[in-house]
């Protein structure tokens, strides 16, 4: 979560945040504001939220609701598809890194019994998700996105540069 202001954040950093939310601005555009990368500290917020399950009676995501939760998961690995499904492409290091990683991905669906399509291959997992009684994107999806970006980033399963 810190490590979005490039380093441990300063209290300054926090003051601000705090003051452009007080002003009205959503957490996505106040950590802009401050140069926080799309899914730094805001990602650590959404994947503290509860899944909360829709009704047929809920509608799916559209729009600027959409916009806004996608901001707040990893750009570089979420993508919106025809405002429909999210898919997320996550590099690791290798076949084992990748098991694991789709393994602990699995738990984490089982556990809020919201399952993704999970595609497996050498360095490499593809998530697909939406929520099927609505057939359509709602908040949980972008809930577990930014969750299984916290798997990833806290297993350190971000392949080697070379």
């Amino acid at each position: 979560m810190f490590g979005a202001f490039g380093g441990a954040a300063t209290t300054k950093h926090w003051e601000v945040l705090a003051e452009a939310i007080g002003h009205g601005f959503g957490v996505a555009a106040a950590a802009k504001c401050l140069g926080v990368e799309r899914g730094g500290m805001a990602s650590a917020e959404l994947a503290d939220r509860e899944c909360e399950a829709c009704t047929s009676d809920d509608d799916p995501l559209e729009g600027e609701e959409l916009e806004e939760l996608h901001e707040q998961v990893n750009g570089d690995v979420w993508d919106v598809i025809d405002e429909h499904h999210l898919e997320g492409t996550y590099a690791l290091k290798d076949f084992e890194d990748a098991l694991e990683f789709a393994y602990e991905v699995g738990e984490l669906a089982e556990e809020e019994w919201h399952h993704p399509d999970i595609h497996l291959s050498w360095g490499e997992v593809v998530v697909e998700m939406w929520t099927h009684k609505i057939d359509g994107l709602f908040e949980t999806d972008f809930v577990m996105a930014a969750r299984m970006d916290r798997i990833y980033d806290e297993g350190n399963y971000e392949p080697d540069e070379e």
